[in-house]
């Protein structure tokens, strides 16, 4: 990957890639890409899927409770869905193909894949990271049903199964028994989406203050403090990256065919901008030594909000 100095043009690049906090706009983009790939039946049934995910984020869905999840949230799922969607228009970019099916299934996948943290009515206690650990057969179980009530085929349930199972950091992408190459390359998209999306993030750093909840909440991992899992975040990207190399054969490389169409450059932006948040990490934790990092964490008022989340869910800072 060549490294380019980031110009104030780069800078607004960045901030178009990953600003995902309003569902119309992120849409607006979604369709600019879709319409180069896929046919406007394929748009449209995307769209209504769209519209009842964000629906359900919102608590305007049947049965269920706005999502409270505070680091799985709607702009974490609207992250991962365009840079599934990248990465689709990337693959066609480069010569390859997916079906009208196929970039159907990627795009529900990916917008579907955190849905287990979704509350029911009946479900009143906690924030729903109760569920860390049962979120992804919980999502799956939504999707069937969703599926059944659209009529969708069986087929694309089983492969947007498959797709939302490989999100799951418990299970190995190798143990998961695919059909045919096909279903796998969509859970590869997916699941690269996943954590690129996520760790490209700009504020990436102070979410997990966020995550750090939700794990407490879930009663999940060991971490001393905030800053025990920051230290630990390094070591987490280095699984992170050899998933994304070796379990997910590099899918990644689709989205520098995506930005060499789009931007007129093949530049991977989302791994430079992993890189840029994890060599920004080892600066503070080198420059902190020990002390407070989030000191040096100011991003989006994350830290403010944090501590509202905090106080709303009576948990210990610590």
């Amino acid at each position: 990957m060549t490294e380019i100095p980031y110009t104030s043009r780069e800078l607004s690049r960045l901030h178009y890639l990953f600003d995902n906090d309003h569902p119309d706009q992120v849409w607006a983009n979604a369709h600019q890409i879709l319409s180069k790939i896929t046919i406007n039946a394929v748009i449209d049934q995307l769209s209504f899927v769209f519209n009842d995910v964000v629906n359900l984020f919102y608590g305007d869905y049947p049965g269920y409770q706005r999502v409270r999840t505070p680091y799985h949230d709607l702009r974490h799922t609207m992250d991962v869905f365009m840079c599934a969607l990248r990465m689709a228009h990337g693959l066609r970019s480069s010569g390859e193909s997916l079906s009208e099916d196929e970039i159907f299934m990627v795009g529900v996948s990916a917008l579907m894949h955190d849905i287990g943290y979704a509350q029911r009515i009946d479900e009143d206690n906690g924030s729903g990271a109760q569920f860390t650990q049962t979120h992804v057969s919980r999502g799956i179980d939504f999707m069937k049903s969703y599926f059944q009530k659209k009529r969708y085929p069986a087929a694309w349930a089983d492969s947007v199964e498959k797709a939302i199972l490989c999100t799951n950091p418990a299970i190995k992408f190798n143990d998961i028994v695919f059909s045919d190459l096909r279903q796998r390359l969509i859970a590869r998209l997916v699941g690269t989406a996943d954590l690129a999306g996520q760790m490209a993030d700009r504020s990436y750093l102070e979410k997990l203050l966020f995550l750090y909840f939700e794990f407490r909440e879930a009663h999940i991992g060991d971490f001393k403090s905030v800053n025990d899992m920051l230290l630990r975040t390094r070591d987490f990207y280095g699984m992170s990256r050899k998933k994304l190399d070796q379990d997910y054969e590099s899918t990644h490389q689709y989205l520098e065919y995506h930005f060499n169409v789009w931007f007129g450059i093949p530049h991977n932006y989302y791994l430079d901008s992993i890189d840029k948040n994890i060599a920004y990490l080892a600066k503070i934790i080198e420059n902190e030594n020990g002390i407070d990092f989030f000191n040096n964490l100011k991003r989006r008022g994350i830290v403010e909000k944090a501590k509202k989340f905090e106080e709303e869910f009576q948990f210990e800072y610590a």
